[in-house]
Parts: C-alpha cells; structure tokens; sequence
C-alpha cells in the first residue's frame, strides 16, 4: 500500500524586523535539500508575519499531502511553541481531518554546538587580525539566549554555554537574556566587565537577526564605551549554517521513526517545576490571533515610532505593560519564546498566562528602566 504524500510545515515565531522574517524564509527554502526528495516543505509564522501557519499547511493540503510533519522553527520549547503552536496545528487537523504529527525543538544538540562554535571561532579570527591573539583562558565567553517565562528554556541555554565554554577553553563563561528573565544584557556584561578578563566575546543564540540582536549589540556597545580597556567582539548569530540545517531536517525525518522522541521533558506544564509549580495542566490556547500576520510595516513597529529608544530597543516600554508579555508598542518580539507534544493533555477555555514569578528582580527587565540623574 503506498505512502500517503508527506508535507513538511516549519513554524515560525514572526517578527516585525523584515530581515528575521526574510532569513527565516530563506532557511525554509534550503531546508528542502536536507530531506526526501518526494516530501513537499512549506513554512508559516505564529504571529506579526505572513504567511501565518494556516497558509502554509493550506498550501501543503492543497498540493495533496495526507500527511504533515511539523516543527517548532524554534531553538528551544518554551511556551511558543509548547502551548501556541500545538493549539494551531490541532485546530487545524480537527478541522480539516488531516493527519498532522508535532516534532521536538532544536534543543540542546551536538549539530546546534557545533554551528554555534563555528560562529564564535569566527568572530576571534576576525578579532585576532584586526588587534592582535588574545589567549582564551584571557577571554570571557558570554552567551546571550533569548529569555523566557519558562525555566527549563532559559536552562538550556545555560547548557549551551557550558558546552561551549568547556569545549572551547575559555577563561570564564557568563550567561545572559535579551528579556523576560535575568540577567539581561546589561547587567550580565557589567558584571563580567569587572572579572578581569581582557577580551569578552558576546555571543547571541539566536537564529535569526532582528529587534532583540540590535539590543544585544547595541548593550554591548553602551558596556564597551564605559570600558574602554576592554576588548568587545561581536559573534554572529546562528543563522542557516549547515548543522542548523541538518539539526531541523533530523527534527522533521525523526518523526517517522519506529519511536519517535518526545517533544520535551522538564516541561511545567506537565510536572512540577521548581517555583512554577502552579503552571500545571494550565490551558493549552493560542493567544496569538490579535497579532496574526502582522508584520514589518504594522504601525508603530520600529524604533523610530518609539519614545523610550535611542539607537535601539532597550526593552523599557514592555515595563509598564499590564501583563508580563513584550508586546511593545512598537513590535518588539514577545515577552515569552512560546513554545509542546502536539497534545499536552491541557484543558481547553479562556487563556490565562500565568505571571513570571521574578518580574521584579533588578537584574531583569527593571534594569532597562533609565536612571535619571
């Protein structure tokens, strides 16, 4: 009996920096390569960007595909894409009677280190030549993860560091978020300015570029003018390297596998996390569809529309925000990395997001807030 045609949906989060939208594009079209000849391989966004996801699994069901496999375009499950994503993709299956399966995060993957080292060996050769060697037991890796409500997210990305920091030698390794949680860029690389080290490497884990890399940057460059002894380097972020390639195709082909993997293991959805325990069995709604399909161009979407900012987004406008989300007037990316099974076992209703339980640590999002004189 044959095969029923398979599709493959990417899922993005979205942003309203056209330049995050346009990379994630272009990965999804080299992504293709990397898998089944016969398999057709499409991509939506969550929110701020078109085509949203309906578009895309629209597009693969129209094509003919019986059967769809899809991935969180995303490097870690937070509620995005543990809670969001699913509760598209199961509205979708229910009502168009479609076969549509749910595979894991990128996660913590040797393929994902070794792209993420490729990055950073990068920016020291470049470093080197322009100012001379700096030993590595001489240089402070930071590493710079997205920040989520979500502690088993923000976890991982104190495991990438580690591997990193531990495969690449380096004198210290500090790690830090560009929002919701802490410590955010600022406070983290201040505090490593006074460790000694003579060179600091900033790196962001992050797929694609947009608001929150120009943060990243643009913090870096504010602790860099205050110190000016210190030598700064700017890594690159992830972007389509081949092992991010070849990380998204084993999440798509996995699927088919005798047993295929679960989507995740210290989720707070589904067991008690240390300080979260609350967040048991919480709703499992999308809550995105006030924001679906907006995008680059939706009014009040960049720094210029902004206030508070100067050169960059500083994240300060999300403070006074009567939820915890980063829903900023000018459409900087979400508070959380949402991101789960494709079934969690939630309850259906009214969407309730649960308050991040250290909104108020001084090292988080508080510390945007400007000092005046």
């Amino acid at each position: 009996m044959p095969q029923p045609r398979t599709g493959v949906m990417i899922c993005g989060h979205g942003s309203r920096s056209q330049s995050a939208v346009d990379e994630f594009a272009q990965l999804a079209t080299k992504l293709p390569d990397y898998l089944p000849a016969d398999w057709l391989c499409d991509y939506g966004y969550l929110e701020f960007a078109n085509p949203v996801i309906r578009d895309g699994l629209d597009r693969l069901r129209e094509a003919g595909c019986e059967r769809i496999l899809a991935v969180p375009g995303m490097l870690f499950a937070a509620m995005h894409a543990k809670n969001d994503i699913p509760t598209v993709l199961n509205t979708y299956a229910a009502t168009h009677g479609i076969e549509v399966r749910y595979g894991r995060e990128l996660g913590v993957d040797p393929k994902m280190i070794a792209a993420a080292a490729a990055r950073i060996e990068a920016a020291l050769a470049q470093a080197d030549a322009v100012g001379g060697p700096v030993a590595r037991h001489d240089t402070c890796l930071v590493v710079i993860g997205r920040g989520a409500s979500d502690p088993d997210a923000n976890g991982n990305v104190s495991k990438i560091a580690r591997m990193l920091w531990e495969g690449m030698g380096f004198g210290w390794c500090e790690v830090g978020y560009s929002g919701v949680t802490f410590p955010l860029v600022e406070p983290c690389l201040t505090h490593v300015a006074k460790l000694g080290y003579k060179r600091v490497v900033v790196f962001p884990y992050f797929l694609f570029s947009g608001i929150l890399i120009d943060r990243i940057y643009g913090f870096t460059d504010r602790v860099a003018a205050a110190h000016p002894d210190l030598d700064f380097v700017k890594a690159g972020y992830l972007g389509d390297h081949p092992k991010v390639l070849e990380t998204f195709a084993e999440r798509v082909t996995e699927q088919v596998g005798e047993v295929p993997p679960p989507n995740c293991a210290m989720c707070k959805y589904r067991t008690q996390v240390l300080g979260f325990e609350a967040e048991v069995g919480a709703v499992q709604e999308s809550h995105h569809h006030h924001v679906e399909g907006q995008g680059a161009s939706a009014p009040g979407s960049n720094v210029a529309d902004c206030a508070l900012c100067d050169t960059f987004c500083t994240g300060e406008c999300r403070l006074d925000a009567a939820h915890v989300h980063d829903h900023h007037p000018h459409g900087h990316h979400h508070g959380d990395d949402h991101g789960h099974s494709h079934d969690h076992g939630h309850g259906h209703g009214h969407h309730h997001h649960a308050p991040y339980p250290h909104a108020d640590h001084p090292h988080g999002p508080e510390s945007a807030r400007r000092r005046k004189a």
